[in-house]
């Protein structure tokens, strides 16, 4: 007599990988949080070094406006420089997404010009005099403003190459970039020094007029 085959077993079905589970909501609840936290932290450090000063701001005064502990302070931000650049940055996020936004007809120098005038018109004048006077009056906040154009100028390079999509123009995108941080700069102190009596807009429309005068 013929033995049958062995029946065959039925295939385990397949667990999932946890890795590839959705974020939960208590991951995005944290996640708010945090940013909420970080946001309020940077509000009231950078109200207080207006206020009263770079130097005459504490931690201790810095986290009981903040309502957080120092221990939390040390989460977010390694010193009291941090909070201040970290204010800024959103700014440079926000200018190279201005300017990867721009019309595909446009310049690169076109773009960038543009991108400011846009971004500029949302400056608080007197915070922005505080600031550059928190910034002049301080050296280590003059070196970190320093690191932070030249971090502005590297990613402005990338978004103008990026937005030219010519590999070809890398040469052509790093000078308009290193153009536009020295027209931030050159605008910016001569903005805080007149007293932001002029709409920066209009300050930013005639410094690249004169950076085009130049090259005629």
């Amino acid at each position: 007599m013929k033995r049958s085959a062995p029946a065959r077993k039925s295939a385990k079905p397949r667990q999932s990988n946890g890795n590839s589970a959705p974020p939960t909501a208590t991951s995005g609840l944290r996640a708010r949080k945090r940013r909420e936290t970080r946001e309020r932290l940077t509000r009231a450090a950078m109200a207080l070094f207006l206020e009263r000063g770079f130097e005459a701001t504490t931690l201790d005064d810095i986290v009981a406006a903040a309502d957080i502990s120092r221990r939390t302070f040390f989460h977010y931000f390694a010193s009291k420089e941090d909070v201040v650049f970290a204010w800024q940055e959103d700014g440079s996020t926000a200018l190279i997404a201005a300017v990867a936004a721009r019309p595909a007809t446009e310049s690169m120098l076109q773009a960038a010009e543009n991108a400011i005038a846009e971004m500029v018109r949302q400056l608080d004048p007197r915070e922005a005099v505080a600031l550059a006077k928190l910034k002049r009056d301080n050296p280590a906040l003059q070196a970190r403003d320093q690191v932070k154009y030249e971090k502005l100028e590297r990613e402005l390079a990338d978004a103008l190459l990026m937005r030219a999509g010519n590999k070809a123009d890398r040469m052509k995108a790093r000078l308009v970039a290193m153009i536009t941080t020295g027209a931030m700069r050159v605008g910016g102190d001569l903005w805080a020094a007149d007293g932001a009596r002029e709409k920066p807009e209009l300050l930013a429309k005639r410094i690249f007029a004169a950076i085009r005068a130049i090259f005629e």
